[in-house]
């Protein structure tokens, strides 16, 4: 056991070190993780067995549920909410769509039978949106005309649809579904998924608004109980774990809570390291001697694939829309990179009763290396060829990103009539060097501040300061009574034992000053500079 923990920790550090070497030179993290674990296999420095597919099947299986989780908990809803109905159809009838269509080529050129056919389609269906933004993040491609939300929200939700697929058609080939249990399958994976996904992230919401945390860093170890369980609960009843999960994520990634910076680095450490261990395992199980013999039959579906089954998906989705252009489009269409779930689905398949006459899984994998190698490497190319980069853009830059990822906060400012910032210049304000201006907002339109700008009455001022954490400080929450004294009294009647620095009125958070005047059913979090004991 010794010698595989050492072993383990050799393998993490090299997996760090490769990551950082990958973003200089270009090259897809992921395809370097797996290369690694074919390193391992091929010159038996791995010491257990590794030929294991049922404990790769499971440790792949759970990796991807942190891994669904952390894409829909990074996502902004903001940033995709206006691509929403493009990006859900690429994620569900373009997956369709591509499967169906490597079905039909698998059973007529490659001579497959059409049900094994559809079933590898349905394999290859989904992208992976862990390769496709380590390679547009590393070159810090901006792309033009929301490319970069549409990818994420389609590369971030299409495995559940994939895995849909794959589980119906395994059961036809094995012989127990009919046509009434094809619809009542696709119901409860869909159906339950969604909902148990919708309810486990309102119930986890309501905890995390209302639950005090004493020691730091439990909140994460709660979200991580509240994962597993979106994925194991609609799992019992036939739903998709996976859509559940991914569901969760979005909702949580969304929510204000406390101490939410700590819950972003502890999952962001997480999915890196499940990242690790799903390319390193399948890499374990890769022979070079079944990948030769499954290369010939892997190009071609590949080259279909690529040039012909993602570019009649996405151009029949987005065409009808009229606002994508024929090279936003076809940039879409190459980025389509296959990944991780594609081989794990394959061993599911390898594992279930169905009795498969090809060799799914090395051709799955083989293509997966074709797609992770040769059409990653060129992604940037391609943006240049196709002129979508957008200069202005940044795939990093967004005011969440950076209050996510660095000790840095936005807040935000109503100037009102009569206070003591309107129609004043921004250089007369004397502000503290520790506070910046980063935007203002007048109506529909942002204003890049200068000192000459002039604030008026209802701007919305975004301001940027560091942030402060303090573990020897509490905050206190007591509500406000029906009967209390302070009902329809300014705050400053009352002043109690403590600050009173927020308000919580219903679904609106409130910062009060003195003259704010309090309702029945208010929630006043209170600072108080030592513990009540």
């Amino acid at each position: 056991m010794i010698p595989l923990f050492i072993v383990i920790a050799l393998v993490i550090l090299a997996c760090v070190w490769l990551n950082n070497l990958s973003f200089r030179i270009g090259i897809p993290t992921l395809l370097i993780f797996l290369l690694l674990g074919m390193l391992f296999s091929v010159t038996g420095l791995w010491p257990m067995d590794t030929d294991d597919y049922e404990m790769t099947r499971d440790a792949c299986s759970v990796a991807l549920i942190f891994i669904m989780f952390y894409g829909g908990f990074g996502t902004r809803w903001s940033a995709v909410k206006h691509v929403l109905k493009e990006s859900t159809l690429l994620a569900s009838l373009g997956v369709v769509i591509t499967a169906a269509l490597v079905g039909l080529f698998c059973h007529i050129a490659l001579g497959w039978s059409l049900l094994e056919g559809m079933l590898f389609g349905a394999i290859m269906g989904s992208t992976d949106a862990a390769s496709v933004f380590s390679i547009l993040r590393s070159k810090r491609l901006g792309l033009m005309n929301s490319t970069a939300p549409i990818l994420e929200m389609e590369s971030g939700s299409n495995d559940p649809t994939a895995y849909m697929m794959t589980v119906v058609l395994l059961s036809a080939l094995h012989g127990d579904l009919n046509g009434w249990g094809i619809a009542w399958n696709l119901f409860a994976q869909i159906g339950f998924g969604t909902l148990g996904g919708f309810v486990i992230a309102k119930v986890a919401t309501r905890w995390l608004r209302h639950m005090t945390f004493q020691t730091s860093g439990y909140d994460s170890i709660f979200i991580f109980a509240f994962v597993l369980a979106a994925y194991a609960i609609p799992s019992l009843v036939g739903g998709s774990g996976y859509l559940s999960v991914y569901i969760v994520g979005i909702i949580l990634g969304n929510e204000e809570f406390q101490d939410k910076k700590s819950v972003v680095n502890f999952f962001d450490g997480i999915t890196g390291l499940m990242q690790v261990l799903i390319f390193f395992a399948l890499g374990l199980l890769a022979r070079p001697a079944s990948l030769a013999s499954a290369i010939m039959p892997a190009l071609a579906i590949f080259g279909f694939m690529l040039f012909i089954a993602r570019p009649v998906a996405v151009f029949s989705i987005l065409t009808p829309f009229r606002k994508y252009p024929f090279r936003q489009q076809a940039f879409i269409s190459f980025v389509g990179l296959r990944g991780a779930a594609s081989v794990v689905f394959a061993i599911i398949a390898m594992l279930s009763p169905a009795e498969l006459r090809n060799d799914v899984f090395n051709i799955v994998f083989c293509v997966v290396l074709l797609s992770i190698a040769l059409q990653g490497s060129l992604i940037p190319r391609m943006a240049r060829r196709l002129d979508v980069i957008d200069r202005n853009a940044d795939i990093l830059n967004t005011f969440n990103d950076y209050s996510d990822s660095t000790p840095m906060r936005f807040g935000r400012v109503t100037i009102t009539p009569g206070s003591a910032w309107e129609q004043k210049h921004i250089r007369d304000l004397a502000l503290p060097g520790a506070l910046l201006i980063a935007m203002v907002i007048r109506g529909e339109e942002r204003l890049l501040p200068r000192g000459d700008t002039l604030l008026q009455s209802g701007d919305e001022v975004i301001i940027m300061s560091r942030s402060y954490e303090d573990q020897k400080t509490f905050l206190h929450e007591k509500t406000v009574k029906v009967d209390s004294r302070r009902v329809g009294q300014p705050i400053s009647e009352h002043p109690g034992d403590g600050l009173v620095v927020m308000v919580r009125r219903g679904e609106n958070f409130i910062i009060p000053d003195g003259d704010t005047i309090l309702e029945a059913g208010d929630k006043l979090v209170i600072l108080k500079l030592e513990e009540k004991k």
